[in-house]
């Protein structure tokens, strides 16, 4: 919120429109209304919301359009990128010049997105004091910085998308956050955690190790996690060969 604690009067009909959907407990309805919210008052090319536990469990709610899909993907097969960041330490991720800026903070994901049409990104946490619940991330085709008033109201969007996904969340009348429910939303990544499974079995490995056995392979052969995952669960690709 601002400092006032009052939102902008622009933003009044977001927080009607989000109360709508939680009405109807449709957590990735929220996160479409935001998503558009964004797009529709900000300088940017689109928008994506994401949940997550951990970089293993993270399940993208909304992406508004095929870049920030394919930007989603990445950022989930490789561990990194802006969205992670921005989750793990807490405080927004401001690339201005993708080009230029991002090659030394995660230089894989630099490499995966250098042909996406993708001028200057940028990632927000979803944030409720010191617990983190996901990130949202925003591209602009051209480069350039958000300006400090723009900044500002991503920063207010951001405090109605986490008070609304924690609300459709909660796990008890204190309104603690239900990691379950949490987990819940990301089960449609359950096809690269059975893949994991399979890695921890055939190696006897921790999961974590697992996992980052899977996201070498899919970058070390040009391809998305999710893509791997699949294969190896269909039994296209055998265990085995994830040996690095």
């Amino acid at each position: 919120m601002s400092e006032s604690g009052e939102l902008s009067l622009p933003l009044r009909d977001l927080v009607s429109s989000v109360l709508a959907a939680l009405r109807e407990g449709d957590a990735r309805e929220v996160a479409a209304r935001v998503g558009r919210a964004c797009l529709a008052r900000l300088p940017i090319d689109g928008v994506s919301l994401s949940v997550m536990v951990d970089t293993g469990h993270r399940q993208t709610l909304y992406a508004s359009d095929a870049v920030m899909e394919y930007v989603e993907a990445v950022q989930f097969s490789l561990g990194e990128g802006p969205c992670f960041e921005a989750f793990q330490t807490g405080v927004p991720v401001l690339v201005p010049d993708l080009a230029s800026d991002a090659g030394q903070a995660w230089p894989m994901f630099a490499t995966q997105v250098a042909t996406a049409d993708i001028g200057a990104i940028f990632a927000f946490p979803l944030r409720q004091g010191a617990a983190r619940f996901g990130a949202m991330d925003m591209y602009r085709r051209d480069p350039g910085w958000l300006s400090d008033a723009e900044v500002a109201t991503v920063l207010q969007i951001t405090d109605i998308a986490t008070s609304a996904l924690f609300a459709a969340s909660a796990g008890g009348e204190d309104g603690e956050i239900s990691e379950d429910s949490i987990m819940e939303l990301t089960r449609t990544r359950a096809v690269v955690h059975q893949a994991t499974g399979m890695i921890v079995a055939e190696f006897a490995i921790p999961a974590e190790q697992a996992l980052a056995r899977l996201r070498g392979y899919a970058f070390a052969t040009g391809r998305l996690l999710d893509d791997v995952a699949a294969d190896l669960v269909a039994h296209r690709l055998q265990p085995g060969v994830i040996d690095t």
